[in-house]
């Protein structure tokens, strides 16, 4: 893929986690929903949405998923909706992609792999917004609300590490999504 193309699919990503963050914030703040009721919205059409594109595809709904990586996304969508009852959309999703890229850069270190120059660059650039969070001034977040964002960020991170060559995507996470909703 030409690099042109990477950088543009890489901005379009990051608009639309940003709009999701938005989203969601006020879909949470400003209309009569509750988080249970978000997050069982989020699942199920998420679950259905995936599971048309699969029959498009020539299956039914796929069995490919697994229990750790459900449970991962469970907890990632439940954290997500009760956090955002309380932060800011902006401070949410800092606090969210913020720990993703910890897990999954962590992750990474621990099983050896090394930051190149760009990644090194990129690294400090995230983590000094996260520093700015705390300088003095600023509102600080509530720290429940913000200990459920990071938990939601740590299990997306964890998500897609176990995601990682586990086959096509697609099918993976539709069946990750059914999981999630069976008893």
């Amino acid at each position: 893929m030409a690099r042109t193309q990477l950088l543009f699919l890489t901005l379009l990503a990051m608009v639309a986690f940003a709009g999701n963050s938005l989203l969601c914030r006020l879909a949470l703040k400003h209309t009569g929903i509750d988080p249970a009721s978000f997050t069982s919205i989020r699942i199920i059409s998420g679950a259905l949405t995936l599971g048309l594109i699969m029959r498009m595809r020539g299956g039914a709904h796929s069995t490919a998923g697994s229990w750790p990586s459900a449970l991962a996304l469970f907890i990632y969508a439940a954290g997500f909706s009760y956090a955002y009852v309380s932060l800011p959309a902006a401070t949410g999703a800092l606090l969210l992609f913020g720990a993703v890229q910890a897990t999954m850069i962590g992750y990474g270190l621990w099983t050896g792999e090394r930051l190149g120059m760009r990644q090194s660059a990129g690294f400090i650039c995230a983590f000094s917004g996260l520093a700015g969070l705390l300088l003095p001034g600023l509102p600080t977040p509530p720290l429940p609300a913000s200990l459920l964002m990071l938990s939601a960020g740590v299990t997306w991170g964890v998500y897609s590490l176990r995601g990682k060559g586990a086959g096509d995507p697609t099918r993976v996470t539709s069946g990750n999504f059914f999981c999630v909703l069976r008893p």
